[in-house]
């Protein structure tokens, strides 16, 4: 199915222990897909479809044109929109936003499946669904044992106790769990973290990992009940590519989404399936606008696959999308260009911040050592065989002569901080300029980004609402303007919870 249909289309271990009511009348939803894209708020979304209408030959504000492009997670019946701020902040990180969608409760920055205090942890609304009979699945493009993922099975005072987090999950008895890797399989992520083999620990639940793309698409056809897939290449703190970079080897979101369906609808039961596009949020940290699009894609490319499956079971399937909170501040428009747009630039550029970084810049920085030059003698614009400048446009597409005086020497600044030449700004100025990423990385993004007419306010997490979108038996439920916590009690109500959440364990 095309995306234009597509779009058409949309228009446990707990089970004693698990303080759950009765069951309500009214039948819900047998298969139930709850779709998080990370850091993804209304402009990831517009930025995404206007970049669609660029590179389908139209342009980004041509009403009919944008129309033509539409994201398949714009066909949901009914919108809602959902505030983000946790227990402290306006801006929530994944760890307090991920409890609030799973658990239904508020809680700080940091915490997984427990309140503030961290005195008590909650179950999960996958773990209600097991309860209900239904097999549960995670799908993630970074690390499994990252926030939001663990949101659904662990309570821990820390994100970081990655290694306790991988162990929660091989006792919840979960079918199926796939993206990334794990961060810390065999010991200790930081301190106060379990040293587990988490290895060990899954194959004594019964539980196969699978870790080639070959292996994990026969499931499909041979599907298993308890199965953990990890992608072959992992990019980055143990999380898959970013969709920019992909090589043909590895396995999408949208192949490990459909590769979930395969392994748990056989299931009389039905299943609940969480897809998180984990990398938006990622690239959006970095500022990097095509990554994070990039990104979009593939997220919006696996709620493809969730479109068609409803296509088979509309009376039977509820698909819901949202972002735990916007990442970065980015904004359609920006002081360069005011009103205008000119997204035609974005698709110069050939590969991530990430790849850049870890690739490409280092190469040169090795090919061109600083040998005691200074800021004075060692410059991007007096460079003999222009390698820099050969290196801007091919992975970025900024011609140096293009370029006007303002870029030139924000890139000459980043070119001598970068080098580790000095800086003409004080820490604090460095500090808002870069966020701690790689000086040259970061203001060759910003520069595409401005040309383009995107803009940043952030390195971090902003606290503005984020869009739901929902289709199927009991989509109704999300229209509206209501908390974060509030999609929780929604989906357990869905599932069959007549009680009230949290639920302690």
């Amino acid at each position: 199915m095309n995306r234009r249909r597509m779009h058409g289309v949309m228009a446990a271990g707990c089970a004693g222990a698990l303080a759950l009511a009765a069951a309500t009348a009214e039948a819900g939803p047998k298969y139930v897909f709850f779709f998080l894209g990370d850091g993804m708020s209304a402009s990831q979304i517009q930025a995404t479809e206007a970049y669609l209408a660029k590179v389908n030959g139209g342009s980004e504000t041509d009403p009919n044109v944008l129309a033509m492009n539409r994201l398949t997670m714009h066909g949901g019946a009914y919108l809602g929109m959902q505030t983000t701020y946790d227990d402290g902040s306006l801006c929530t990180d994944s760890a307090s936003a991920g409890t609030a969608f799973a658990c239904g409760t508020k809680t700080k920055n940091g915490v997984i499946g427990m309140n503030t205090g961290c005195t008590t942890s909650y179950y999960s609304v996958a773990h209600a669904a097991q309860h209900f009979g239904k097999k549960v699945g995670i799908v993630t493009s970074v690390s499994l044992d990252h926030a939001t993922p663990a949101s659904y099975w662990a309570s821990v005072p820390s994100r970081n106790h990655m290694n306790n987090i991988a162990y929660q999950f091989t006792r919840t008895g979960f079918n199926f769990l796939g993206g990334g890797g794990f961060a810390s399989p065999t010991g200790p992520k930081t301190t106060g973290d379990t040293s587990y083999n988490i290895w060990n620990e899954l194959a004594s639940q019964g539980y196969t990992v699978l870790s080639n793309r070959t292996d994990i698409m026969a499931l499909s056809a041979t599907p298993m009940d308890k199965v953990v897939c990890i992608n072959p290449w992992l990019q980055d703190s143990a999380a898959m590519p970013y969709a920019i970079d992909t090589p043909t080897g590895n396995v999408t979101l949208a192949e490990m989404t459909q590769v979930a369906i395969d392994c748990l609808k056989g299931h009389p039961g039905g299943f609940f399936i969480v897809v998180e596009g984990g990398k938006i949020d990622w690239a959006c940290h970095a500022n990097d606008a095509v990554a994070a699009i990039k990104d979009m894609l593939a997220f919006d490319s696996a709620v493809a696959v969730a479109a068609d499956f409803w296509a088979q079971y509309p009376d039977d399937t509820l698909v819901i999308v949202t972002g735990d909170h916007e990442t970065g501040g980015m904004a359609i428009g920006n002081a360069r260009l005011g009103y205008g747009a000119n997204y035609a630039v974005l698709t110069n550029q050939i590969c991530s911040f990430q790849y850049f970084g870890a690739n490409q810049w280092p190469a040169y920085k090795a090919n061109n050592p600083t040998n005691g030059q200074t800021m004075a003698t060692m410059n991007i614009e007096d460079e003999a065989d222009g390698e820099a400048k050969a290196l801007f446009e091919t992975c970025f597409g900024l011609v140096w002569t293009n370029l006007n005086a303002f870029d030139k020497e924000r890139l000459e600044n980043a070119y001598d901080k970068s080098l580790k030449l000095g800086s003409p700004n004080t820490a604090l100025e460095d500090s808002i300029l870069y966020g701690g990423y790689d000086p040259m990385v970061v203001t060759l993004t910003h520069i595409v980004n401005e040309q383009a007419g995107i803009g940043w306010t952030s390195y971090a997490h902003t606290g503005q609402p984020v869009p739901v979108i929902a289709h199927g038996p009991g989509a109704w439920r999300f229209g509206g303007f209501y908390d974060n916590t509030d999609i929780a009690k929604k989906i357990a109500a869905i599932l069959g919870y007549t009680g009230t959440l949290p639920v302690a364990k």
